[in-house]
Protein backbone atom coordinates (compact mmCIF):
# COMPACT_ATOMS: atom_id res chain seq x y z
CA UNK A 1 0.00 0.00 0.00
CA UNK A 2 1.38 3.77 -0.84
CA UNK A 3 2.35 5.73 2.04
CA UNK A 4 0.99 8.85 0.04
CA UNK A 5 -2.44 9.77 -2.67
CA UNK A 6 -1.88 11.78 -5.34
CA UNK A 7 -3.89 14.49 -6.53
CA UNK A 8 -3.73 17.24 -9.88
CA UNK A 9 -5.78 19.39 -11.29
CA UNK A 10 -6.21 23.30 -11.79
CA UNK A 11 -7.45 26.17 -9.06
CA UNK A 12 -8.27 29.28 -10.40
CA UNK A 13 -5.46 31.81 -9.07
CA UNK A 14 -5.80 35.73 -9.33
CA UNK A 15 -8.70 34.69 -12.46
CA UNK A 16 -6.21 32.32 -14.08
CA UNK A 17 -6.03 28.52 -13.86
CA UNK A 18 -2.96 27.18 -12.27
CA UNK A 19 -2.34 23.65 -12.49
CA UNK A 20 -1.01 21.92 -8.99
CA UNK A 21 -0.07 18.54 -8.22
CA UNK A 22 0.10 17.28 -4.64
CA UNK A 23 1.75 13.92 -3.24
CA UNK A 24 -0.42 14.07 0.25
CA UNK A 25 1.22 11.66 2.76
CA UNK A 26 -1.20 9.46 4.90
CA UNK A 27 0.31 10.01 8.11
CA UNK A 28 1.71 13.80 7.04
CA UNK A 29 3.92 15.37 9.36
CA UNK A 30 4.49 18.84 7.10
CA UNK A 31 3.84 19.90 3.90
CA UNK A 32 6.43 21.06 1.38
CA UNK A 33 5.56 23.59 -1.98
CA UNK A 34 7.83 23.42 -4.49
CA UNK A 35 9.28 26.36 -6.57
CA UNK A 36 9.93 25.20 -10.31
CA UNK A 37 12.81 27.74 -12.39
CA UNK A 38 12.71 29.43 -15.21
CA UNK A 39 11.38 31.55 -14.86
CA UNK A 40 9.36 29.80 -17.57
CA UNK A 41 9.82 25.99 -17.37
CA UNK A 42 7.20 23.68 -15.37
CA UNK A 43 7.31 21.73 -12.29
CA UNK A 44 7.83 18.09 -14.16
CA UNK A 45 11.68 18.99 -13.79
CA UNK A 46 10.92 18.90 -9.84
CA UNK A 47 9.35 15.25 -9.67
CA UNK A 48 11.94 13.72 -8.04
CA UNK A 49 11.58 15.53 -4.42
CA UNK A 50 8.18 13.72 -4.59
CA UNK A 51 10.14 10.37 -3.05
CA UNK A 52 9.83 12.34 0.30
CA UNK A 53 6.26 12.17 0.59
CA UNK A 54 7.13 8.52 1.90
CA UNK A 55 8.77 10.22 4.97
CA UNK A 56 5.49 11.27 5.68
CA UNK A 57 6.06 14.80 4.31
CA UNK A 58 3.41 15.69 1.68
CA UNK A 59 4.59 17.87 -1.58
CA UNK A 60 2.86 20.00 -3.59
CA UNK A 61 4.32 21.20 -6.91
CA UNK A 62 2.40 23.74 -9.06
CA UNK A 63 3.07 25.44 -12.47
CA UNK A 64 3.54 29.28 -12.33
CA UNK A 65 1.62 31.59 -14.34
CA UNK A 66 2.49 31.07 -18.16
CA UNK A 67 4.10 28.27 -17.09
CA UNK A 68 3.56 24.36 -18.01
CA UNK A 69 -0.18 23.85 -18.49
CA UNK A 70 -1.41 26.86 -16.18
CA UNK A 71 -3.10 30.06 -17.75
CA UNK A 72 -1.15 33.25 -18.85
CA UNK A 73 -2.43 36.34 -16.95
CA UNK A 74 -4.61 38.33 -18.55
CA UNK A 75 -2.06 41.37 -18.66
CA UNK A 76 1.67 40.99 -19.84
CA UNK A 77 2.71 43.83 -16.80
CA UNK A 78 1.88 40.87 -14.45
CA UNK A 79 4.93 38.99 -15.68
CA UNK A 80 6.69 39.91 -12.41
CA UNK A 81 8.27 38.32 -9.02
CA UNK A 82 6.26 40.42 -7.12
CA UNK A 83 3.25 38.94 -9.57
CA UNK A 84 4.70 35.50 -8.83
CA UNK A 85 4.55 35.95 -4.65
CA UNK A 86 0.75 36.75 -4.40
CA UNK A 87 -0.03 33.65 -6.64
CA UNK A 88 2.02 31.14 -4.90
CA UNK A 89 0.83 32.85 -1.08
CA UNK A 90 -3.48 32.29 -3.09
CA UNK A 91 -2.32 29.10 -3.95
CA UNK A 92 -0.78 27.68 -0.79
CA UNK A 93 -3.70 29.33 0.95
CA UNK A 94 -6.01 27.86 -1.19
CA UNK A 95 -4.49 23.75 -0.81
CA UNK A 96 -2.17 24.11 2.05
CA UNK A 97 -4.87 26.35 4.39
CA UNK A 98 -3.33 28.69 7.05
CA UNK A 99 -0.74 25.73 8.35
CA UNK A 100 3.11 26.64 8.21
CA UNK A 101 4.58 24.86 5.58
CA UNK A 102 7.99 24.29 4.44
CA UNK A 103 8.85 26.45 0.82
CA UNK A 104 11.66 25.12 -1.50
CA UNK A 105 12.64 27.25 -4.69
CA UNK A 106 14.90 25.57 -7.50
CA UNK A 107 16.89 28.30 -9.45
CA UNK A 108 14.64 31.08 -10.47
CA UNK A 109 12.37 29.41 -8.12
CA UNK A 110 14.95 29.93 -5.14
CA UNK A 111 14.70 33.78 -6.16
CA UNK A 112 10.83 33.58 -5.60
CA UNK A 113 10.95 31.78 -3.01
CA UNK A 114 13.67 34.51 -1.30
CA UNK A 115 10.82 37.05 -2.44
CA UNK A 116 8.09 35.21 -1.10
CA UNK A 117 9.80 34.60 2.20
CA UNK A 118 10.46 38.38 2.51
CA UNK A 119 6.62 38.85 2.70
CA UNK A 120 5.18 35.79 4.30
CA UNK A 121 8.00 33.79 6.19
CA UNK A 122 4.98 34.02 8.58
CA UNK A 123 3.85 31.00 6.84
CA UNK A 124 6.95 29.46 6.80
CA UNK A 125 7.89 26.53 9.12
CA UNK A 126 11.35 26.26 6.76
CA UNK A 127 12.94 27.65 3.61
CA UNK A 128 14.77 25.69 1.56
CA UNK A 129 16.91 27.44 -1.64
CA UNK A 130 18.40 25.22 -4.41
CA UNK A 131 20.49 26.85 -6.85
CA UNK A 132 18.87 30.14 -6.14
CA UNK A 133 19.80 33.56 -6.53
CA UNK A 134 19.19 37.16 -4.66
CA UNK A 135 20.98 39.10 -7.42
CA UNK A 136 20.41 38.12 -10.73
CA UNK A 137 23.32 40.61 -12.18
CA UNK A 138 25.85 38.66 -9.85
CA UNK A 139 24.77 35.33 -11.23
CA UNK A 140 24.76 36.50 -15.05
CA UNK A 141 28.55 37.97 -13.44
CA UNK A 142 29.50 33.82 -12.36
CA UNK A 143 28.14 32.42 -15.73
CA UNK A 144 30.10 34.50 -18.08
CA UNK A 145 33.22 33.36 -15.68
CA UNK A 146 31.72 29.95 -16.39
CA UNK A 147 31.73 30.83 -19.91
CA UNK A 148 35.32 32.18 -19.70
CA UNK A 149 36.44 28.57 -18.19
CA UNK A 150 34.61 26.95 -21.55
CA UNK A 151 37.21 25.40 -24.19
CA UNK A 152 37.75 27.96 -26.51
CA UNK A 153 36.12 27.21 -29.60
CA UNK A 154 32.86 27.51 -27.15
CA UNK A 155 34.03 30.79 -25.17
CA UNK A 156 34.59 32.43 -28.61
CA UNK A 157 31.84 31.21 -30.52
CA UNK A 158 29.14 32.22 -27.28
CA UNK A 159 31.04 35.33 -27.50
CA UNK A 160 31.08 35.59 -31.16
CA UNK A 161 27.49 34.57 -32.17
CA UNK A 162 25.98 36.07 -28.67
CA UNK A 163 27.16 39.73 -29.10
CA UNK A 164 25.75 39.48 -32.83
CA UNK A 165 22.61 38.26 -30.94
CA UNK A 166 22.72 35.32 -33.63
CA UNK A 167 21.26 32.91 -30.30
CA UNK A 168 20.20 30.62 -33.70
CA UNK A 169 23.64 30.08 -35.10
CA UNK A 170 24.62 26.04 -35.30
CA UNK A 171 27.99 26.48 -33.45
CA UNK A 172 26.10 29.16 -31.05
CA UNK A 173 23.80 26.31 -29.87
CA UNK A 174 26.55 23.43 -29.67
CA UNK A 175 28.63 25.53 -27.61
CA UNK A 176 25.77 26.55 -25.06
CA UNK A 177 24.71 22.64 -25.09
CA UNK A 178 28.10 22.24 -23.83
CA UNK A 179 27.70 24.68 -21.25
CA UNK A 180 24.56 23.23 -20.59
CA UNK A 181 26.48 19.53 -20.02
CA UNK A 182 28.75 20.49 -17.17
CA UNK A 183 26.86 23.01 -15.12
CA UNK A 184 23.14 22.73 -15.70
CA UNK A 185 22.67 18.44 -15.88
CA UNK A 186 25.73 16.51 -16.28
CA UNK A 187 24.00 13.15 -17.16
CA UNK A 188 24.51 11.67 -20.35
CA UNK A 189 20.78 11.19 -21.07
CA UNK A 190 18.37 14.23 -20.28
CA UNK A 191 15.40 12.56 -18.11
CA UNK A 192 11.72 12.91 -19.83
CA UNK A 193 10.66 15.27 -17.23
CA UNK A 194 13.83 17.42 -17.50
CA UNK A 195 13.06 17.40 -21.30
CA UNK A 196 9.25 18.80 -21.14
CA UNK A 197 10.31 21.41 -18.80
CA UNK A 198 12.83 22.39 -21.15
CA UNK A 199 10.10 22.56 -23.97
CA UNK A 200 7.65 23.87 -22.13
CA UNK A 201 10.79 26.96 -21.60
CA UNK A 202 10.67 26.85 -24.83
CA UNK A 203 7.14 27.34 -26.28
CA UNK A 204 5.49 29.39 -23.62
CA UNK A 205 6.44 32.86 -23.11
CA UNK A 206 7.42 33.38 -19.88
CA UNK A 207 11.28 32.51 -20.37
CA UNK A 208 11.73 34.92 -23.18
CA UNK A 209 9.96 37.78 -21.41
CA UNK A 210 11.22 37.24 -18.24
CA UNK A 211 14.52 35.91 -18.94
CA UNK A 212 16.04 36.13 -22.35
CA UNK A 213 17.36 33.73 -25.22
CA UNK A 214 19.14 31.26 -23.03
CA UNK A 215 20.32 30.58 -18.96
CA UNK A 216 23.35 32.87 -19.37
CA UNK A 217 22.02 35.62 -21.09
CA UNK A 218 19.38 37.21 -19.00
CA UNK A 219 17.90 40.41 -21.23
CA UNK A 220 14.23 40.18 -19.69
CA UNK A 221 12.21 41.98 -17.09
CA UNK A 222 14.15 40.22 -14.39
CA UNK A 223 17.69 40.94 -15.30
CA UNK A 224 18.34 43.83 -13.33
CA UNK A 225 16.52 42.31 -9.79
CA UNK A 226 18.67 42.21 -6.38
CA UNK A 227 17.47 41.41 -3.30
CA UNK A 228 20.64 40.64 -1.18
CA UNK A 229 20.63 43.87 1.00
CA UNK A 230 16.81 42.54 2.10
CA UNK A 231 17.46 39.17 2.65
CA UNK A 232 18.71 39.51 6.25
CA UNK A 233 15.14 40.26 7.32
CA UNK A 234 14.49 36.28 6.97
CA UNK A 235 14.35 34.19 10.48
CA UNK A 236 13.10 31.28 9.41
CA UNK A 237 15.48 28.35 9.22
CA UNK A 238 17.06 28.60 5.77
CA UNK A 239 18.49 25.79 4.20
CA UNK A 240 20.72 26.64 0.83
CA UNK A 241 22.25 23.53 -1.28
CA UNK A 242 23.84 24.28 -4.85
CA UNK A 243 26.11 22.00 -6.90
CA UNK A 244 29.72 21.86 -7.40
CA UNK A 245 29.27 22.81 -10.85
CA UNK A 246 26.00 24.64 -10.87
CA UNK A 247 25.60 27.23 -13.10
CA UNK A 248 24.39 29.60 -10.43
CA UNK A 249 27.34 29.06 -8.87
CA UNK A 250 28.99 28.40 -4.99
CA UNK A 251 29.58 31.65 -4.67
CA UNK A 252 26.01 32.96 -5.07
CA UNK A 253 25.14 30.66 -2.97
CA UNK A 254 27.58 31.53 -0.68
CA UNK A 255 26.02 35.32 -0.47
CA UNK A 256 22.72 33.61 0.19
CA UNK A 257 24.17 32.14 3.41
CA UNK A 258 25.94 35.23 4.40
CA UNK A 259 22.99 36.82 4.23
CA UNK A 260 20.53 34.83 6.52
CA UNK A 261 21.88 34.39 9.97
CA UNK A 262 21.62 30.83 10.42
CA UNK A 263 21.30 29.90 7.86
CA UNK A 264 22.96 26.32 6.35
CA UNK A 265 24.84 25.71 3.23
CA UNK A 266 25.40 22.00 1.50
CA UNK A 267 27.26 22.01 -1.44
CA UNK A 268 26.83 18.38 -3.42
CA UNK A 269 30.02 16.90 -5.00
CA UNK A 270 30.00 16.44 -8.52
CA UNK A 271 26.88 17.80 -9.39
CA UNK A 272 24.97 20.77 -11.36
CA UNK A 273 22.06 23.13 -11.20
CA UNK A 274 19.76 19.84 -11.22
CA UNK A 275 21.38 17.98 -8.48
CA UNK A 276 17.96 16.06 -7.50
CA UNK A 277 18.64 14.09 -10.74
CA UNK A 278 22.59 13.97 -10.10
CA UNK A 279 22.40 13.02 -6.67
CA UNK A 280 18.69 11.77 -6.21
CA UNK A 281 19.00 9.97 -2.83
CA UNK A 282 21.78 12.51 -1.33
CA UNK A 283 19.52 15.43 -2.13
CA UNK A 284 16.09 14.32 -0.84
CA UNK A 285 18.13 13.30 2.16
CA UNK A 286 19.39 16.26 2.77
CA UNK A 287 15.63 17.82 2.61
CA UNK A 288 14.15 15.28 4.81
CA UNK A 289 16.97 15.85 7.48
CA UNK A 290 16.43 19.39 7.06
CA UNK A 291 12.32 19.21 7.30
CA UNK A 292 12.39 16.78 10.21
CA UNK A 293 14.79 18.73 12.34
CA UNK A 294 12.57 22.40 11.97
CA UNK A 295 8.88 20.60 12.78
Amino acid sequence: MSSFATEEGFRKIRGIKIYYKLFRAVNEKAVMMTMHGGPGMSHDYLLPLSDIAENGISVLFYDQFGCGRSQEPLSRENFTIDYGVEEAHELAMDIIGKRKFFLMGSSYGGALALAYALKYQDSLKGLIITGGLSSVPLAVREMQRLIEELEPWARDAIHKYGDAGDFSNPEYQKAAQLFYRKHLLRMDEYPEDVIRSLEYGENRNVYRIMNGPNEFTITGTIKDWDITSDIGRIKVPTLITVGQYDEVTPMVASVINQGIKGSRLKVFENCSHLSMWEDRRGYNQELVNFIEGNL
